[in-house]
């Protein structure tokens, strides 16, 4: 069969989530919003998107409900805070009736800066905003999806976790954080039914992020070497997003606690 004939008869796969119940945090922009997209467009019945800002979110809910038939809403809520984490799992639940599914793509605004530049201050801030988010959201979440006997969630961290990058002291440190927390709780989760995986990208374009990576001097040179290593092509939101429906759906019931890099090539490494 020709190449030609092979792109002809393909067609998507099922991911098996019509009805599903999904919970997003981070979900107004970048790969957040992209994800939010997706399960729309794979028949999810309903996406509530979580973030800060009201105005952003409002937008990014519109944008999602234009991708599928399901209901979608938006919550405010700064989830690295315990109220804000419990609020945002409280009102979906509410919401949706139940969670099977939970993503957390939230992020910072952070700039890569070396240790002995950057305030003593910002450190616990970086790990704060980068990765207490994720654990919070998890164990608001834990108890919900226990208590069904289902669950997948995916957590986004980063290839700052296992590759050591100039500036990258304090984000390297709250994504390998992110990672040992996911892989305990899918050691401890397994029994009832719930999986956890983690996606580790390294630059994601069309992002925030990768904005403010290439703005600053210092950040710009260190990844302009990175991004000449991505053969395959910088990552870009879709990326994540089709990752993540496959750990979410059926198609990947008997995965769970697998760090799973998307970075096209920048590093390859266990």
């Amino acid at each position: 069969m020709s190449a030609a004939e092979i792109h002809e008869n393909f067609s998507p796969p099922d991911f098996q989530l019509a009805g599903a119940r999904v919970l997003i945090a981070g979900g107004t922009s970048g790969v957040g919003l992209r994800t939010a997209q997706a399960f729309a467009a794979a028949g999810a019945a309903s996406i509530v998107v979580g973030g800060r800002d009201e105005a952003r979110g409002e937008v990014a809910a519109e944008t999602v409900r234009a991708s599928g038939t399901g209901s979608v809403r938006f919550v405010s809520a700064d989830v690295t805070t315990t109220a804000g984490a419990t609020a945002l799992v409280d009102s979906a639940v509410g919401q949706m009736g139940g969670i099977d599914i939970l993503v957390n793509s939230t992020v910072a605004p952070y700039m890569p800066v070396l240790l002995h530049s950057m305030p003593i201050e910002d450190l616990a801030e970086i790990l704060t905003q980068q990765g207490l988010g994720t654990m919070l959201v998890c164990r608001a979440a834990i108890d919900v999806m226990r208590e069904a006997g289902s669950g997948a969630i995916v957590n986004i961290a980063s290839d700052a976790q296992r590759v050591p990058t100039p500036g990258e002291t304090g984000i390297g440190a709250a994504m390998a954080a992110i990672v040992t927390f996911s892989q305990t709780l899918a050691l401890e989760a397994k029994r009832y039914g719930v999986r956890v995986n983690v996606l580790a990208p390294s630059l994601i374009v069309d992002t925030g992020s990768y904005e403010r990576a290439m703005a600053a001097e210092f950040s710009k040179k260190i990844f302009e070497k990175i991004v000449s290593q991505a053969h395959l092509g910088l990552t870009e939101p879709e990326d994540l997003a089709n990752a993540i429906l496959f750990l979410a759906s059926p198609l990947s019931r008997r995965i769970t606690g697998q760090v799973i890099s998307v970075n096209g090539g920048i590093s390859i490494a266990s």
